[in-house]
C-alpha cells in the first residue's frame, strides 16, 4: 500500500481507532457520577470527552454535571471511583473494529515494528488486548502515564522511535483523533487517520493527516 511505503514501524492509537471502547467508558463513568448523586451522561457525552486520558475524562464529565470546573480534591476522588468501576469490566461491552487482524496481522508479516501510543492508563491496556486477541501484535506498548507526557505532546512518539532506532520519517501514527495527528506531525511523523473513531464532535479531516481510511483494512 502508498501508505506504507518507506515505512518501518507503525504507532496506533487504541480507543476510537482500533476499538471502539466507548460503551465501557460509558458505564464507568455513569456509575462514578451516580455514586455521586449526578447525572449520567450517556454514551454520546462521554463519546466527546474521550481522548486526553482518564483524569482529564472525568475532569470534563464534572464539568458538565456541576457547571463548573471541580476542585482538585472532588477531581482525584472522582477519578479514582471511575478507575475502580472501569477496572472492574474494561472490555465486557468494546468490540475491535473490523479489518484491525487483518491489519496488524499483515504488518506483522511484514517485518513492520508494531506499537501501541493510548492516553489511556497502562493498567488496563494489557488487560483489554489479552480479551480482544490483540497483545500478540505489538511491540510495545505505552499508556498516557507510561512517560511524563502522553499525546499530543510528540514525546511518546519520539521515545518509540529512539527506542528501535527507527528515524522518524519512516514512522507512521495512526488514530482517529486530532491529538494523533498533531503528535504525530510534530514528531516528524507520517499520518494517517480514520473517520469512525472519537475526535469531540468534529472530522477528523480537519486535522489534516497525512491521508485517511475508511478502514484498516485498506492497510492490508
Amino acid at each position: 500500500m502508498p501508505h506504507l511505503a518507506g515505512i518501518r514501524l507503525v504507532a496506533f492509537d487504541l480507543d476510537g481507532t482500533l476499538i471502539d471502547s466507548l460503551p465501557d467508558l460509558a458505564v464507568a463513568v455513569d456509575a462514578m457520577l451516580l455514586e455521586l448523586d449526578m447525572p449520567a451522561a450517556g454514551e454520546a457525552k462521554v463519546g466527546g470527552w474521550v481522548g486526553n486520558g482518564s483524569h482529564k475524562l472525568i475532569e470534563r464529565a464534572l464539568h458538565d454535571a456541576l457547571g463548573e470546573m471541580p476542585d482538585d480534591a472532588r477531581l482525584t476522588a472522582a477519578h479514582e471511583r471511575f478507575l475502580d468501576y472501569y477496572a472492574e469490566a474494561p472490555s465486557a461491552r468494546t468490540r475491535v473494529y473490523p479489518g484491525v487482524h487483518e491489519a496488524l496481522a499483515a504488518l506483522r508479516e511484514r517485518g513492520v515494528i508494531v506499537t501501541l501510543i493510548t492516553n489511556k492508563p497502562q493498567a488496563f491496556i494489557a488487560p483489554i488486548l489479552e480479551s480482544l486477541a490483540l497483545a500478540g501484535y505489538f511491540d510495545l506498548t505505552l499508556g498516557g502515564d507510561s512517560l511524563p507526557r502522553k499525546k499530543p505532546d510528540p514525546a511518546p512518539l519520539l521515545h518509540v522511535a529512539e527506542h528501535f532506532g527507527v528515524a522518524p520519517q519512516h514512522c507512521l501514527m495512526v488514530g482517529d483523533s486530532r491529538h494523533d495527528i498533531d503528535a504525530g506531525k510534530r514528531a516528524g511523523f507520517h499520518t494517517l487517520a480514520v473517520p469512525y473513531g472519537y475526535n469531540h464532535g468534529e472530522p477528523v479531516s480537519t486535522s489534516r493527516p497525512g491521508a485517511m481510511v475508511e478502514s484498516l483494512a485498506q492497510l492490508v
